[in-house]
């Protein structure tokens, strides 16, 4: 069960406990972020009560625009204001979305009763809805709830976004904090209960729940307008531009983000392409080792039959062969029938080519009439067809016995 949002813990020690019970929630009670998150979550909370003691983690109800109810953390209460050498107290409420801390919080303005939002306020909403550039520029996990105080801190002093309708009249025994109006719950809030501004929907009149501590009266005092006419014109100079500055530099944040990112962008697919080349390498050197033992296996061979052509040479060296005898048809014995028979159509073959080759000298020099020249090219043309289908042929039987004489090698193994 959640600890209801109005009773906090009042010390650190409790502080953890409760931030400790209500994260290690299960079941439909859980509050809705990310497990991993948890942790980071706690340590910004203690970390920012620990700095800030007037802001008190709670759990509330947030509302959003379209009527969801989720049950979130937030940290309600005031955050110090030095403005012209006071310091003030500006109350608001942080409030950590499901998304929180991978992404901002939503930080809304809580004025009393006696108190108006300034308008029109460069960071501030008439809804109270706060945008600084540190929310605008949140990165995570670099990013954090006391950094976040402090930029408000250094906004409101530059700009304050509350001033009263009315001016108090302080007595002597009256504490300067001492807020005569104890309900904090401003009249604007219960008629407007809920605004879609540009960080989220404003919270339900039962999202946002007020202590009830009283606030100092705002440094504007009693009149509405946003400066008194006797300011002076260096301060408003000066502020000016402060406030240049800081769109400057936020502009130039944004810009230097956009160009990081475009960046990231083409160093992803510059790996992305590395990637690819790398895989394409790695293809390309298994493709080489497959063909480099390829080429190993037929230098086994050549190696081998380099072996059997030595010993031949060695074996025949010794014989005494009258070579001015030796007769060419004889320099060759064939094996088998089909190998002859290979021998006699390849060789016709090739004479035929020779008797071709002349007849086309003899037609260029005029030796043989055209007429002449064809038939005779026709019919040595269809001989050497016939000669060359029987060479075919007589392959074909040769490559099927050379495969049967291979397989009748092999070993069979019974099955």
């Amino acid at each position: 069960m959640v600890p209801p949002a109005g009773t906090p813990p009042p010390n650190p020690q409790q502080i953890q406990q409760f931030l400790s019970s209500v994260l290690s929630q299960r079941g439909p009670s859980a509050l809705p972020y990310a497990e991993d998150t948890k942790w980071l979550i706690r340590q910004h909370l203690l970390t920012l009560i620990s700095t800030f003691p007037s802001l008190d983690p709670k759990t509330a109800t947030f509302t959003h625009n379209d009527g969801r109810s989720v049950n979130l953390l937030q940290a309600d209460g005031t955050v110090p204001m030095p403005f012209q050498g006071v310091t003030y107290n500006i109350p608001v409420i942080i409030w950590l979305m499901e998304s929180y801390p991978r992404h901002p919080p939503c930080v809304y303005v809580n004025p009393t009763r006696d108190m108006i939002i300034k308008r029109p306020h460069p960071h501030v909403t008439p809804s109270g809805l706060v945008s600084i550039p540190y929310l605008q520029n949140w990165i995570y996990p670099s990013s954090n709830l006391v950094d976040l105080v402090r930029e408000l801190s250094a906004c409101f002093s530059r700009e304050p976004p509350l001033y009263s309708q009315r001016r108090p009249s302080p007595s002597p025994n009256s504490n300067p904090n001492h807020n005569p109006n104890p309900n904090p719950n401003p009249s604007h809030n219960q008629s407007n209960p809920a605004v879609m501004s540009n960080y989220g929907p404003s919270p339900s009149p039962q999202a946002r729940p007020q202590p009830a501590r009283p606030f100092p009266p705002s440094p504007y005092g009693g009149r509405p307008q946003p400066q008194p006419q006797t300011e002076d014109q260096t301060e408003v100079f000066k502020r000016n531009a402060v406030n240049k500055l800081v769109e400057m530099a936020h502009a130039d944040i944004t810009g230097m983000r956009k160009a990081r990112e475009v960046e990231v962008e083409g160093l992803f697919s510059t790996q992305a392409l590395l990637r690819r080349r790398e895989e394409e390498i790695d293809r390309g050197l298994k493709e080489l080792q497959d063909e480099r033992e390829g080429l190993e296996q037929q230098l086994q061979i050549v190696l081998m039959n380099s072996d059997i052509l030595e010993a031949w040479v060695r074996e025949n060296q010794s014989k005494n062969i009258d070579l001015k005898d030796l007769n060419v048809d004889n320099a060759f014995e064939c094996v088998d029938v089909l190998s002859k028979q290979m021998l006699d159509c390849t060789s016709a073959d090739l004479a035929i080519e020779d008797v071709v080759y002349a007849l086309d000298k003899t037609l260029q020099e005029g030796a043989v009439p055209f007429d002449t020249y064809l038939r005779n090219v026709r019919l040595l043309s269809r001989e050497q067809f016939f000669h060359r289908a029987t060479a075919a042929k007589v392959r074909a039987a040769q490559m099927q016995a050379q495969v049967a004489s291979m397989a009748s090698r092999s070993p069979h193994y019974a099955t």
